[in-house]
């Protein structure tokens, strides 16, 4: 028996020495996946006489390629030039299809279109009738469509409802097509259409990769799933490797029931639950088991360890997000040297634990995106404030005049600049001043644009000085500037949290006094914030990560904050089940991200774009038993009397339905939604809730 298998549980070892029948490893959290998969492909080569580059080896990053094809080398010898075939989907597909251009309609040279190429084509072949700040959303649902496996031709309403949509898809693929090239989406569905198509090429592939292996496949979409049966012949060892409970990325085009229906698409599937978890406590298995086990849509397992039980998970309750931020400080100054993650659910609740962090001098690194207010739809806006507070600003002038674009070109700002130096020796003025004087000497669009930023700069410094509060002030500059919709048209094609991060910008905006010493006071404190501090290379104890970048890490204490009701899980998900369950598979990577010490936090009142709102805690807390969360009342009655579609009627507001129903620290709670369209929260131990039968 091979010295590499000692090492392994029982069931890791089933699933390595596993024969030809088609392979399903759901593998929970922290139970040792990327060790199965190699020491499997290592028994293949060691024990079973496979060459190597018999082996298929399919992932989704290059860095889990690269560990991958680096920890086989380490369980057997690999002779040079035979090695596993280990690589992305995306560059397994350009592999194949430069070897079999010709067959797939492209050039032999062909190139990869990136997202700026593919933006060009779409802009070129838009019908006159459709405006071209449609063309990014267009190139969005072109993507999302080639993850779908579907064209043109295809019934394409999941994709996009747009009534163009169809035609422009088809004018994009003619393009394409005469170019000889392909975009990114098109690698994986060019090369489904040819081993589709091509019989010979699908046989000869089939028998050249005897060996198939996928990693998270969880997280496949519907071109890679297509690829993958297009890989599997009647004599491949077919083995995929993935966690229902860890599909997290359906806003990507990640559909879990790829991984719920393997069995049923590849008959004869052998399922191995691989359930001992090597990383955290048993407390934190717990609950994040508890909150998970209430998904429908999965297959089913219970992680255990044979960790130390560990201390009982906390949750906290603070004021506001201030607060939250304080006490996290608190936490790590009484434990600096603990290893810790402050995790959260939208990328713009970092700016709370950044100022915090920096007042304190905790050095941080911030992961998956930039800090805060280095972030380009922060800074747009801050470059207005600067401006607004010293109009000579050139730094910030450069970055507003044509941004959104207004026509205004390098040949129009060269005479602005001329028009701002004045006579020889002047201290060069304010560049309000000089746009108003070249205004004459501009044509057309330039002309236009100029105006049009003349009068907005000056709609805005009447703002500023009539003292209303900052944070309309801002909220001022991101609509009528145009950057609001600006930044919300890129929201809707990359799926990014940029409004998210300028409606946080007009909370932090917000306590500050108005006029022009509340903006002064605002800018300073933002230099002082992102001044001094360590950059994102530095070995800092703590982490600020959003929950979906966190897949694949572990820390020692991690903090899941913003635990409430509309955040987490956010509003959208309430009533659609699909997307509820996936918020519940977020919380269970979430929480299985920690070793040792795992805390919740939520706050009674968030400030969102500028005003405090009311919040309850996260429902998710509501399905962990009593006893196994600290600062928590879990406990649910075995019959509370109601339930969701329940029919009511209310003195003041008429008749209604329960569309929603938790516990608030052991308080049942019930949103109501009434015939007149209005919505209301009771907690009915209070409130005369008056229960009406089904038929009334």
């Amino acid at each position: 028996m091979a010295a590499y298998l000692d090492s392994l549980n029982d069931r890791q070892k089933e699933a390595v020495v596993h024969g030809k029948a088609p392979l399903l490893i759901l593998a929970g959290a922290g139970s040792g996946k990327t060790r199965v998969v190699t020491t499997r492909i290592a028994w293949l080569i060691d024990q079973l006489s496979f060459r190597p580059d018999q082996i298929l080896a399919v992932t989704f990053t290059n860095k889990a390629a690269r560990e991958m094809q680096e920890r086989v080398g380490r369980l057997v010898s690999l002779d040079d030039g035979q090695t596993p075939m280990v690589k992305t989907f995306h560059s397994f597909c350009a592999w194949l299809l430069r070897r079999n251009a010709p067959l797939a309609g492209l050039s032999p040279h062909f190139t990869i279109y990136d997202d700026d190429d593919s933006l060009a084509l779409t802009k070129s072949i838009l019908p006159a009738r459709i405006a071209a700040t449609e063309a990014r959303a267009f190139q969005h649902w072109v993507s999302r469509a080639k993850d779908d496996d579907k064209r043109p031709e295809d019934d394409l309403r999941s994709v996009s409802a747009h009534p163009d949509f169809a035609e422009v898809y088809a004018l994009y693929e003619a393009k394409l097509a005469d170019t000889g090239n392909t975009d990114f989406g098109g690698l994986i569905q060019k090369t489904v259409r040819l081993l589709r198509e091509n019989g010979a090429v699908r046989t000869r592939l089939q028998q050249k990769f005897p060996v198939v292996l996928v990693d998270e496949y969880q997280d496949c979409n519907g071109a890679q799933f297509e690829l993958l049966k297009e890989l599997y012949g009647p004599d491949t060892w077919l083995a995929v490797v993935g966690d229902d409970d860890q599909s997290i990325y359906r806003f990507r085009g990640a559909d879990v029931g790829h991984i719920l229906t393997f069995q049923d698409r590849f008959v004869g599937t052998t399922v191995i639950r691989l359930e001992q978890n090597y990383r955290s406590t048993g407390k934190i298995l717990d609950v994040a088991g508890q909150v998970v086990a209430n998904n429908q849509g999965r297959l089913g397992k219970t992680l255990w360890t044979k960790n130390p039980v560990g201390e009982t998970p906390k949750f906290i309750l603070k004021e506001d997000q201030d607060q939250e931020a304080a006490w996290a400080v608190d936490l790590i100054r009484r434990s600096p040297k603990t290893e810790t993650a402050i995790l959260y659910r939208t990328n713009a609740q970092s700016r709370a634990f950044e100022s915090a962090f920096v007042r304190h001098k905790i050095a941080y690194r911030i992961v998956g995106t930039l800090r805060f207010y280095e972030r380009e739809e922060i800074k747009d806006v801050l470059a207005w404030l600067a401006f607004l507070s010293n109009p000579r600003d050139e730094v910030a002038f450069n970055r507003i005049v044509n941004k959104p674009a207004r026509g205004i070109g390098k040949s129009a700002l060269e005479v602005v600049g001329e028009a701002r130096q004045g006579p020889s020796g002047d201290v060069p003025g304010s560049w309000i001043d000089a746009v108003g004087r070249s205004l004459p000497f501009a044509k057309g669009k330039a002309r236009t644009g100029l105006d049009f930023f003349l009068t907005l700069a000056g709609s805005l410094g009447r703002r500023l000085e009539s003292g209303e509060s900052l944070g309309a002030l801002v909220n001022a500059v991101v609509e009528e500037t145009g950057l609001g919709e600006y930044h919300r048209q890129q929201d809707e094609v990359q799926s990014s949290s940029k409004m998210q991060n300028l409606e946080e910008l007009v909370s932090a905006a917000s306590p500050f006094p108005g006029g022009r010493d509340g903006l002064t006071q605002f800018l300073e404190t933002i230099e002082l914030d992102t001044a001094g501090l360590a950059d994102d290379n530095a070995e800092a104890l703590v982490t600020l990560i959003t929950m979906h970048n966190t897949k694949g890490l572990e820390f020692d204490r991690v903090l899941v904050t913003g635990l409430e009701d509309g955040l987490f899980p956010r509003d959208e998900t309430a009533h659609d089940r699909d997307e509820l369950e996936e918020e519940r598979r977020l919380f269970y990577v979430a929480c299985t991200r920690a070793r040792k010490e795992l805390y919740f936090t939520a706050v009674r009142r968030r400030l969102l774009h500028g005003r405090f709102l009311d919040r309850s805690p996260s429902r998710f807390l509501s399905e962990i038993d009593k006893g196994s969360l600290e600062g928590f009342a879990a406990a649910v009655p075995v019959n509370d009397g109601w339930t969701m579609g329940q029919k009511v009627y209310h003195d003041d507001y008429g008749a209604g339905i329960v569309v929603k129903k938790w516990y608030n620290v052991g308080e049942l709670v019930l949103d109501v939604r009434f015939e007149s369209g209005r919505m209301g929260r009771f907690l009915p131990e209070y409130t005369p809730l008056e229960k009406l039968a089904a038929d009334d």
